[in-house]
C-alpha cells in the first residue's frame, strides 16, 4: 500500500499568499529513513521543507531540509509549521515548542496574527575581506563579520538592493551563505541572502540569518526593538528584538496549498 503523507505550504513572513518566503510543513507519525526526507525536500524544491513530529516524551520535533541538505536552523519553515500547529494540528495551542538541532525553539502567538519566534543570538565577529568576495558580489562591503554566515555590511540600501552577484562564485566560498546588509530607508535595517552553496541561490526571507543582524543592528543603532526589511523579489517584514542571548523575530503567515505526498 502506498504511504500518503500530509503536506501544506505556508508562505512565511507575510500576510497574503505569493509574498515572503514559502515553506512546505510535512507532519510524520515517525521519522522516516534521512534520504526519504531528502528525497521530499528536493522534490518540493523549495528553500525549505520542514518534517515536524509529535514525540509523547519529548513534544514536538523539527527537522529542516533544503533541496540538497539537512540545516542546524531555519526560521521562516519554522514559523510555517507553527502556523501549522496553531490553524490544523493542534487548534488552541498558543505556545509552540520546537526540540531541534539547535536546542528549543519557542513560537508564540501575538497580537494580529502575529507569531513571534525565540531563537538563539549568534553575534558576529569582525573578519578580514574574504578572498574572492568583492568578485563574487560584484560590489565591495564597507566591513564584513562572520558567524555561520558572512555579514557584507554596505552603506546603503540602495547598494544592497542592487547587488547581482556571481551564484557560481559565491558557492566558492567557504561559508554557508552571504547576508548583505544596509541600514533601511522604512526599516531600521535591511538584508539580502545568498546561500548557494547549500542549493538556496537567493532566500526570499530569512529567518535565521537575523540571529547574526539583530545582535549586530542592536549595537550598531542603540536600541533593541528593530524593524526589518529583506529585499528579495517577494520581499518580508520581520519585527525583531534582541534579547542578549536570544533574539525575538516576528512575522506573519498564510497557507497557500494543503494536500498529501503519495510514496
Amino acid at each position: 500500500m502506498p504511504t500518503r503523507l500530509r503536506l501544506y505550504q505556508v508562505d512565511a513572513f507575510s500576510p497574503q499568499v505569493f509574498g515572503g518566503n514559502p515553506a512546505a510543513v510535512c507532519p510524520l507519525d515517525a521519522w522516516l529513513p534521512d534520504e526519504v526526507l531528502q528525497a521530499i525536500a528536493t522534490e518540493n524544491n523549495l528553500s525549505e521543507t520542514a518534517f515536524v513530529l509529535r514525540d509523547e516524551v519529548r513534544g514536538w520535533q523539527i527537522r529542516w531540509f533544503t533541496p540538497t541538505q539537512e540545516v542546524d536552523l531555519c526560521g521562516h519553515a519554522t514559523l510555517a509549521a507553527a502556523y501549522i500547529l496553531f490553524t490544523r494540528l493542534a487548534p488552541g495551542l498558543e505556545k509552540a515548542e520546537f526540540h531541534s538541532r539547535s536546542g528549543p525553539l519557542v513560537v508564540t502567538q501575538q497580537e494580529g496574527e502575529w507569531m513571534e519566534m525565540d531563537f538563539p543570538s549568534w553575534v558576529p565577529e569582525p573578519c578580514a575581506m574574504p578572498e574572492g568576495l568583492v568578485e563574487a558580489l560584484g560590489a565591495e562591503p564597507r566591513e564584513t563579520l562572520v558567524t555561520r554566515d558572512l555579514v557584507a555590511v554596505f552603506d546603503t540600501e540602495e547598494q544592497v538592493r542592487a547587488l547581482a552577484p556571481d551564484m557560481a562564485k559565491l558557492a566558492a566560498l567557504e561559508y554557508f551563505a552571504v547576508v548583505p546588509t544596509a541600514r533601511g530607508s522604512e526599516a531600521d535595517f535591511v538584508s539580502r541572502f545568498f546561500a548557494p552553496r547549500v542549493g538556496v541561490p537567493e532566500d526570499p526571507v530569512t529567518g535565521s540569518a537575523h540571529c547574526s543582524l539583530v545582535p549586530y543592528w542592536a549595537r550598531v543603532l542603540g536600541k533593541r526593538q528593530l524593524l526589518a526589511h529583506q529585499l528579495s523579489a517577494r520581499g518580508g517584514v520581520l519585527q525583531c528584538e534582541d534579547r542578549g542571548e536570544r533574539v525575538g523575530i516576528g512575522g506573519q503567515a498564510v497557507l497557500y496549498l494543503e494536500g498529501h505526498i503519495t510514496l
